[in-house]
Formats: C-alpha cells, sequence, structure tokens
C-alpha cells in the first residue's frame, strides 16, 4: 500500500523529534574514527542494539548543525516501496538539510540508486545497518568506490567503566566480563534483553531473510556455538546433532551468524589457502553478555569468558586474525598490513599445572612468525620471561585492555 506525502513528512518529523531527544552521554571512542568524506557515503555496521543511531546523535552534535534521521525499521514504514523514494526526497527538500543519517535503509529495495542520486547532489549521507552482507552486496554494484566503512562494536572495557562510573580496575573488569558491553543491558541488567535480542536477530534478520522455516535448529545451533566459544568447530562435525543433515547447510548459517555481527569464527593460520579454509575454526561471540544469559553451563568459565573477551577487543583494532597451531597452541596472531603484528596468548590464571603449555605454545608462535615479543594476558598476573632474544609479557587483563582500546 502507498505511503501518501503527508503521511512520509510526519513520520519523519516525528522520528525526528524522537532522535534528538535521545539520550547520547557517553561518547563512543570511535566517534573520531569515522570516516567522512564530501562525495562518499558513510557505513556504519555492528550487531543490533550496539549504540549505532546514538553514535550517529553524537555525530550530529559535534559536526552539524542539523540532519535528518530516518529509521526504515519504523512499523509506520512497513509499506515503504520504491516509488515512495520519490516521496522521501520531498520530505527532505522541505526540511532544508544536507546531512542524511539512514537507519536500516538496506531493509528497502533499491535503496543504494537512491542514495547514489543523493550523492552526486551534493547530500552528505550516513547509513548504519547490523547486517554486513545485505549492505555490501548492494554497495558492490551502483556505490562501488563512493562508501566508507566503519564498524562500530559493544562498549569497549574502558567505555563500559565510564558508562557505570567505575575504576578500570579487577573488580570493573569482572562485572564487564560478564556483563558485555551492549548497552541497554549494560544499564538494565535485565537477561531478557539479551535474550529477545537473540531472537530478533535470528527470526527477523536471519529465518524470515533467507527463508529458513527450522528455527528450532538455528536457535540450538546458535546457543551450542555460544556455549563453545575458545573451541574448534567444524560443519562436518555438527552434521546431524542439531537435524541439520547438511554440513553445507550449516555453513549458510554460519555465515548467516557472521554477517550479524554475532557469532564469529576465527581461522588458523596457514601459508596454504586450501589448508586454512579446511581446518576447524575458533569460535566467538561478539559480546559477553550471550555467555551470562544464553549460554549453557557457561556461568563459571571465567578462561573462556576472558578469552572471549579479548577477542573482542582484538577484532575492534584489527581485522586480520588468526590462531596458531604447530606442536603448540597460541591464541591469538594479529597481522597488519599482511605482516605479522602481535602473538598473545590468554590464560585466566597461570599455574604448575598449566605454566609449560601456555608459555611453549607463545614461544613457538614467536619463533615459527620471528618476532622478538609476546603478550602472556592473564587475570591479574603480571611478569616478563627472556628467553635467548624472546621476550614474554605477562600482562594482567584490565591493564591490557586499558591500554589497546580506541
Amino acid at each position: 500500500m502507498m505511503i501518501r506525502q503527508e503521511q512520509i513528512s510526519a513520520i519523519i518529523v516525528s522520528q525526528q523529534e524522537s532522535f534528538l531527544n535521545k539520550r547520547a552521554d557517553l561518547p563512543r571512542e570511535a566517534l573520531p574514527y569515522i570516516p567522512i568524506v564530501d562525495g562518499y557515503a558513510t557505513i556504519i555496521t555492528g550487531i543490533r542494539r550496539c549504540g549505532k543511531s546514538t553514535m550517529l546523535l553524537q555525530l550530529l552534535k559535534k559536526k552539524y548543525k542539523n540532519a535528518l534521521y530516518v529509521n526504515f525499521e519504523d512499523i509506520r514504514l512497513a509499506g515503504f516501496e520504491v516509488s515512495d523514494f520519490n516521496r522521501l526526497k520531498e520530505a527532505i527538500d522541505q526540511q532544508g538539510t544536507r546531512v542524511l543519517f539512514f537507519d536500516e535503509i538496506q531493509l528497502t529495495e533499491k535503496w543504494e540508486i537512491f542514495v547514489h542520486h543523493l550523492l552526486r547532489e551534493a547530500y552528505t549521507v550516513f547509513i548504519t545497518g547490523s547486517n554486513a552482507s545485505l549492505l555490501s552486496k548492494e554497495l558492490g554494484t551502483h556505490l562501488t568506490g563512493r562508501h566508507l566503512s566503519k564498524e562500530l562494536f559493544p562498549f569497549s572495557f574502558n567505555e563500559y567503566a565510564r558508562f557505570k562510573k567505575l575504576n578500570t580496575d579487577k573488580q570493573a573488569l569482572l562485572s564487564y566480563l560478564n556483563d558485555g558491553g551492549l548497552p541497554e543491558y549494560v544499564k538494565h541488567r535485565e537477561p531478557l534483553i539479551l535474550q529477545q535480542l537473540l531472537e530478533d536477530i535470528l527470526v527477523s534478520d536471519i529465518a524470515v531473510r533467507h527463508g529458513i522455516r527450522d528455527t528450532g535448529s538455528l536457535k540450538q545451533l546458535t546457543v551450542y556455538l555460544i556455549s563453545n566459544v575458545g573451541s574448534p568447530v567444524s560443519a562436518n562435525k555438527l552434521v546431524d546433532m542439531f537435524g541439520i543433515r547438511s554440513s553445507a547447510t550449516i555453513l549458510e548459517y554460519f555465515n548467516y551468524l557472521t554477517d550479524a555481527y554475532l557469532i564469529e569464527f576465527l581461522p588458523q593460520f596457514s601459508y596454504s589457502l586450501k589448508a586454512q579454509s579446511r581446518n576447524p575454526k575458533k569460535v566467538y561471540t561478539i559480546d559477553n553478555g550471550f555467555l551470562s544469559t544464553v549460554a549453557t553451563s557457561f556461568t563459571e568459565n571465567l578462561g573462556r569468558k576472558l578469552e572471549n573477551l579479548i577477542y573482542q577487543q582484538l577484532r575492534r583494532n584489527y581485522q586480520e586474525l588468526y590462531f596458531f597451531s604447530e606442536k603448540g597452541e597460541c591464541d591469538f596472531i594479529v597481522f597488519v598490513k599482511g605482516r605479522i603484528h602481535q602473538a598473545i596468548q590468554v590464560c585466566y590464571q597461570i599455574n604448575d599445572l598449566n605454566f609449560d603449555r601456555e608459555y611453549r605454545g607463545l614461544l613457538q608462535a614467536l619463533q615459527f612468525f620471528q618476532i622478538k615479543e609476546g603478550f602472556m594476558i592473564t587475570w591479574d598476573q603480571k611478569d616478563v620471561f627472556q628467553e635467548k632474544d624472546y621476550t614474554i609479557h605477562m600482562v594482567p587483563a584490565y591493564e591490557y585492555l586499558m591500554l589497546s582500546g580506541k
């Protein structure tokens, strides 16, 4: 059903009022890094409810006197069609602004053509979205070379501590380890918030969008993956486990979960791309709150929670991450522009039983990649080990997280 001009104009005015009245107290660390270039659309992606529209409001207050905000998830725009973009353009012109914020515009067809048209008319356009591939697929057609991207993640440790007005110490880290960083959950600590978010992602963003009828199997698989962070997983080994009889279907589900920024898979390093794709990958989730509210039998597994937290911090700052496994194993290998940058081992508490395994795994990675320094991140232990030309720094997690964020 077509939306009339007066309806679109009224919806925009209503949305604008709600948007400008939102609280945006905590400036996000990513705010200074939002890429803004004339003639380019700026794309901000991230998991639902991580604060993308709030960061747009912060950007507006910092940089622009006036901007127009349109949320395409508004139920009043449920019947939005391609022809309605003409009415939307008319409503934009009525507002007299040249800066546009579009939330989840990829839910509408031909949106990229409309955005391309706006860029040609010298509008400044910001787009937020919670699905990586939906945006990239359309961006690869009409907006090739005309867009710049930035990912937003849930609160970092520093942001969490500022939001909760805590010192960045071990006690704050323990809370963060369990709460995660999704703003609404951090504020209210109501488990139903995260459970409903997970339901929205799995049903609305994945099952409905991709025509999955067996949502029960998708949910069981997701809970299994969240409950096994830090462990290697293989689609072939999960066949028949949740009534999913094809490894190809499981791999599709993996991709959907990754596109929604819910689950991520860390590859094992290999110089052979074929071996890299064939080897099992380690699974992580983008927010620790899911480990506390969704995962099964995970309450006291502080080691896995800490490892997941360090993965999230590395993911905020780096694009190319691996784990290393030869004779020993190292949790995280970081590359920057194709060159080795860091090797990191995570162990909640080092003791006589695990020291040799953790130390040797990290040392073997340093020797393999020929880098001189590595980091062993623990809960609160601190030390330095020297072996020939190699130095290993044992660092408390709260210190590492304080110094490594942006």
